[in-house]
Parts: C-alpha cells; structure tokens; sequence
C-alpha cells in the first residue's frame, strides 16, 4: 500500500481505540486522586491528619505493586477486552464503596484494596498499544492517551468541587461521600461498554477490512522481527528492566505529589470554596495537555526520545522550584505549578516507547509490568514526602526541592543508560 492508505488506516484505528482509551483513563485517574479533593471535607469528618492522609493516599500504590506484573500477564493470557473489563468493574465499585469508611483503618484498608482492583490497567494499555503501533507511531498515541491525566484535572478537578459544593449534606451524605459515588459508579458502566467495544488483536477487529488487518499485523511483525528474542524470564533479567524502574520512580514521585497536595495547595493560596479551588487547580493541568501534545509530537517526527524525556523533566523540576519561592505571589506560584506539571505529565508518554523497543512478547507484558509496578512506588513517596520534610523544616518549599532533584536524577540515570 502507498503512504495515503496507511496513513488512511492506522487514522481508523485512531478515531475506534485511543478515544474509547482516553475515556478510560480519564475515569481511572479521577478514581485515583479524587482523593486530593475528598480530603477537604474528609479529613474534619474523619479526624484525619495530614499523615494519615498522605498515608492513605500512598498506600494505594503499595495494593498497585503486588497485583501489577500477574495482572498484565493475565491480560495477556485472557486478553485485553474481557480483562480490562474487569479491572474497570471492580475498581469502580471500590471506588464507590470508599463513602462508607468511617475511620482511619478502614481508609487505608479501602485504598489499598483500590489499588489491588486497578493494578495492571495502565500497563495493561501501554502493552496493548504496542499491539497495534509500531514504535515510531506510539509517542504520539501515547501522548494522547496520557493527555487523558491532564484532562482529567481539567475536567475532573471543577466537577470534583462542584459535587461537593451542591451535594454537601444531601440525602444525609457528605459530600466527600458523593464525590466518591458519583465518580466511582461511571467506571462500572463503561467496564461493561469494554466487552461489547474493544478488540483484544488486530485479528478480532471486524471494522478493519482484511486488507488492513493485514497492513497493520504485518508492520508490528515487522518489528519484533528486528527484536531478540525474548522470553518471559528475560524481563526479569534484564539489567535495564530495573534502571528503568528508577527513572519511572521519579516521575511518579513527582507527579503524584503533585496530583494529591494540588488542592491543598490552591487553598493555601488564598482560594476559597470548592468550585473556586477547583477552577484553579485545572489550569496547570490545562498548560500539560498543549505542551504534552506539542513535545510528543515532535518526539515521533525526529525518533528521539531521551533527549526529549530529559528537557521536558527539566522544565518541571525548575517548575516546582520557583514555584515554592514565590508561595507569596499566588499568580506566579500557579503559573510555575503548571511548568512542573507539564514536566511530570509530559513525560510519561515519551518514556513508555523506551522499554517497548527492546522486549517483545511475553517479555513485554512482563517488563512493562515490572516497570510500572516498581516504578509506581513513587506515588506512595511523593504524597508522603512534604509530610517528613516537615521534620527537617517547616518549609514548603523544602519538598518542592526534594522532588525537583529527584527529577534530575531520573533525567540523569535515563542519559546514562546503554541505547542498545
């Protein structure tokens, strides 16, 4: 086929797959860190200290790492419709049920099981990407995919405010409680929309003609053609598997001590009320999307990952730092809050094709696995992290600092790490 009809037809499988994904992750990660939100309200109503509740917030990524490698093998072995279906179901009802906690135990017992229930959707979709792009197209599509955590605190941040500020004390709940229901239950809705839309292969997809199946089964051929081969013990071997994992660490780090303290940190800014904070919160999430979108793409037109990985990084550590020396200037404070957001935001999509270049197969389910279950681990340090800085000092900005040299050492390892 010439150039039009294969752009023609990896467009199709664009407009059929990374929307429905899109939509996907939106609700996975409102499920997530709705949490940051909640805690407004949640922390009077059940005497939860700051702590407790950076305790809790983390404790998600601890249920993540157990189930995240076995689960994206059994997304491999029952394939990605019925098994995404799954993960999706259950973790919307967790999610749901998390307005019936009533103290401190059962808060991280409901995270936990949380993070339990959504193991292996995000890896999950990273490997099920690399089944229908070859590398060269899935920055990109990454990048799109991944805009879904930005747009989701666009969106997600005002309907989060605006739930609390309208159902505060409706039906006898709080409205810590009905944001917890009214964002966990659409996520049971489109788990069961999975089974009757997604295809598990190119094979399965009976809107493609034969034609194209055949066009794009044989690229991704094509490619783990020019791979070693690889076998599921292999992930687990192999040195760079875990230097990634470090380099994954940092981005978590940052990004979900971002997400978690985000609407604490508009309030002290001086914003009042719930809808007000979350207006303002959505921007830094709004500049993410058109620098992430921007960056990604050129990534995909020169092939180069690395460098760009590492600028886009830097500009988020140097985010977060000025940010925190002008904590006493709220415009500029929120317009550096954005840089660090798009350096952590930014730069998942341009690290996922790394690991997908060089394992294949079974190695890649595994390897994908092993970097986001390990590499997730940051999420649990990044919340907790302003929390025991305040041993050393009171400042804000102590913390700021800490996860912007943990960027920089991400950005570091990542350049030291052999291409081949």
């Amino acid at each position: 086929m010439d150039a039009p009809e294969v752009a023609a037809t990896y467009a199709k499988v664009d407009r059929r797959i990374i929307p429905f994904l899109f939509l996907c992750y939106i609700l996975a990660y409102l499920d997530r860190v709705n949490i940051g939100f909640a805690k407004l309200q949640m922390a009077q109503d059940l005497a939860l200290g700051d702590a407790a509740f950076a305790l809790g917030a983390g404790i998600f990524f601890l249920g993540y790492f157990c189930f995240e490698v076995p689960s994206n093998l059994l997304l491999r072995r029952f394939g990605a419709r019925r098994w995404i279906a799954r993960i999706m179901v259950s973790w919307g009802l967790v999610s749901a049920a998390t307005l019936f906690v009533t103290n401190e135990a059962e808060f991280y017992a409901m995270r936990f099981i949380l993070g339990l229930t959504e193991a292996g959707f995000f890896p999950g979709v990273i490997y099920y990407l690399t089944l229908w792009y070859p590398s060269e197209r899935r920055a990109t599509r990454l990048s799109w995919f991944v805009s879904a955590v930005a747009l989701a605190g666009v969106i997600g941040n005002p309907l989060s405010g605006l739930i609390m500020d309208l159902c505060s004390g409706l039906g006898g709940l709080a409205g810590w409680q009905w944001l917890f229901l009214l964002e966990g239950l659409p996520s049971v809705a489109v788990g069961i929309w999975v089974l009757f839309y997604l295809d598990s292969s190119i094979a399965e997809a009976r809107w493609l003609s034969p034609a194209e199946r055949a066009l794009l089964a044989g690229r991704i051929a094509a490619e783990e053609r020019d791979k070693p081969a690889t076998r599921l013990s292999d992930a687990f071997k192999c040195g760079k598997v875990y230097a990634l994992c470090a380099v994954y660490f940092t981005l978590t780090l940052g990004l979900y001590g971002i997400a978690f303290w985000l609407p604490t940190t508009i309030k002290a800014l001086g914003v009042s009320g719930y809808l007000q904070i979350g207006l303002v919160s959505a921007l830094p999430y709004g500049v993410a999307v058109l620098g992430m979108l921007l960056i990604c793409r050129h990534s995909d037109r020169t092939g180069e990952r690395r460098w760009h990985y590492a600028f886009t990084m830097g500009l988020g550590a140097l985010g977060l730092v000025l940010s925190g020396l002008c904590a006493d200037q709220p415009v500029l404070a929120i317009l550096f809050l954005s840089l660090g957001t798009l350096g952590t935001i930014g730069a998942m999509p341009l690290f996922w094709p790394i690991p997908a270049a060089f394992l294949g197969g079974t190695a890649a389910a595994a390897g994908i696995g092993i970097i986001n279950s390990i590499g997730n681990l940051g999420g649990y340090v990044g919340p907790n992290l302003p929390i025991w800085a305040r041993r050393f000092s009171d400042s804000p900005q102590v913390a700021l600092d800490l996860i912007a040299l943990a960027l920089l050492a991400g950005v570091a390892l990542l350049l030291a790490i052999p291409r081949r």
